[in-house]
Order: structure tokens, then sequence, then C-alpha cells
């Protein structure tokens, strides 16, 4: 064979694109990730608490379709009129007024979910941005987003929406969400910032300038990238806040009555005297409050490790 038909033969052979390395990449990556988590049994604990969790949030969408008596609001048991135990008919019980206990807590988880990561998605967004504006501008711009984040952290947040439900009534589920995000981004955006002051200097950054990139080009092409996962790490503690805030408010009489969330079924039992007369009813409630905010902190501690090479164990080759 000439060597002008090896270079035909050479040439003829297809070029792989780079998109397929970098997702097998990416993959081995997530790979190496998982297996630190899932040396963490605390963090496996956590995740197999929110899956149960989720399962519950999913079949809260059930009781309904079965009988209109298990509807968590407005379902009520025609020949029951009061608060009884546990039976066949209704597994957790009936409230004051004969509806199932069950299906509210199935809701409960819901509306959990709904509140607790809509409320920490928001408020990890919003200190994501400042965080990053701040760091990677500077000057008089990092001087006034630090300064207002500051302000918002030393404000005590449940007593100001306390104040605020009282001045304005009670909350809508959304609007509690809209200022739980607003009284918790602040947190956020001064650990963004710092990592962003960090990887602003580096290399590939300067790099980026020298070639002409747009701000906003090194912002949220280069610079967001490498703070979200530290991001995500401090939503999952955010879930558990929004979680306790709106349990707080709701028991306390400030949560949307025509919402049911397990703050809503313990401010039931404690309005209508049944505290210390209807364990089945009292108990279920708070421990699902205790449970969900323990398992988002189990998976936010072992992310913690995941993320932190200070904090990773040596994981034993299978």
């Amino acid at each position: 064979m000439s060597s002008r038909e090896g270079k035909r033969t050479n040439s003829s052979k297809p070029r792989h694109r780079a998109f397929p390395r970098t997702g097998i990449r990416w993959l081995r990556h997530l790979e190496e990730n998982w297996r630190i988590y899932r040396s963490n049994p605390m963090g496996m604990a956590g995740l197999v608490l929110l899956a149960l969790f989720g399962l519950m949030a999913l079949a809260s969408f059930i009781p309904p379709l079965i009988d209109p008596i298990y509807d968590p609001m407005s379902g009520v048991d025609p020949i029951i009129d009061t608060s009884t135990g546990p039976s066949w008919r209704h597994w957790l019980g009936t409230d004051f007024m004969g509806r199932d206990i069950f299906s509210q807590l199935l809701t409960g988880a819901r509306v959990a979910f709904m509140i607790g990561i809509s409320a920490a998605f928001m408020a990890v967004a919003i200190g994501t941005l400042v965080g990053m504006t701040a760091g990677y501008f500077g000057r008089t711009v990092d001087t006034l987003l630090m300064r207002l984040a500051d302000i918002i952290m030393v404000l005590p947040g449940l007593l100001v929406i306390l104040i605020l439900s009282s001045v304005v009534g009670r909350l809508s589920i959304w609007n509690l969400v809209i200022i739980i995000a607003l009284f918790k981004w602040a947190g956020v955006s001064r650990v963004i910032r710092a990592q962003t002051l960090s990887l602003s200097v580096r290399p590939y950054i300067e790099a980026a300038r020298v070639a002409g990139a747009s701000h906003a080009r090194i912002l949220f092409r280069h610079i967001l990238p490498n703070v979200l996962p530290l991001s995500f790490l401090y939503m999952t503690f955010g879930v558990t806040s929004a979680i306790l805030i709106e349990a707080a408010l709701s028991f306390l009489g400030f949560g949307d009555p025509s919402t049911v969330s397990w703050g809503m079924m313990l401010q039931w039992v404690w309005k209508t005297g049944h505290m210390f007369k209807a364990p089945y009813w009292l108990i279920p409630p708070g421990v699902c409050i205790s449970l969900i905010t323990l398992s988002f902190y189990l998976v936010g501690r072992a992310l913690d490790e995941v993320l932190n090479p200070r904090l990773r164990k040596e994981v034993l080759e299978q």
C-alpha cells in the first residue's frame, strides 16, 4: 500500500467529537461522588426517609379518589361527628369534625415538600445571584450588597414574619414561601461571594477576560457551574428551615386555614382541646415534622462530605 493510500485510509476514519468524552467524564465524576455519598450511613438513612415522605406525598392524591369522606379538608364521615381513635375505616382516627387524620397526614407531606423546596429554591437562587455579583464586581457593588445581607441576617426572621402576619392577616402558602425566601437568602449570598472571590482570580477566568468575554458570560458560563454544588448543599438546609417556620406559624394560628399542613393539624389539636386527649392525632404530625427535617439535615451533611475534600472519608475499593 502506498503512502498516499495510507493517508487516504487514515483520513477516512470518523473523528469522534469531544462531547462523548465530556459526557463520560461527567458520569465518572457522578459515580465517584455517589460512592462517597453511599459510604455515609447517615446520608443513606436520610435518603431513605426522604423517599418514604416522597411516597406519602404521591399517595396523598389517592384517598379522595377512593371515597369523598377521605378528602383531607372537606371530607367528613357522616356517622362520626367528633374525634375518634384508629379503626379499619380510619387508620389514624378522625379529627374533631370527623375528617380522616391519615389523609391529612399524607397531604401534609405534599405541602411540606412544596413549601420547603419552593422557599429554599427561591432563597438559594437570590443568594447565589447576589453572592456572585458581589464577589465578581467587588468594590461599591460588593459593599452595598453585603451590607444589605448583613441587615437581613441580623433581623429576627420569625418575629418579623409574625408581625407581618398580624398586620396583613393569615398568610397564604405562596405568600409565606416568598417571605421565607426573602429572609433566608443572606447567609447563602455570603458563602457564594467567598467562593466567587476565589474563582475570579483563577487563570481560566483571566483568560476569558482577555478573550473578550462579557461579564454575563463569565458569571453564568464559568463561575455559576462551579458554585452550583455549594448552592445545592445550602438548599438542603434551607428546606429544613422553611418547613419548621411554616409549622411554627401554622401552630400559632398564622398559617393558611384553607391548606392542610402538619403545623395546621397541630394547631387544630391545640385549639379544640385534644392536646392531651388524642395522642393518635397529636403524635403523627409531630413525628413527621421531626423526621422530614432530620432527613434533609442528614442529606445535607452527607453532601457536605462529598463537596468538601477535607471532610471526605476514604472509600474502600470494592
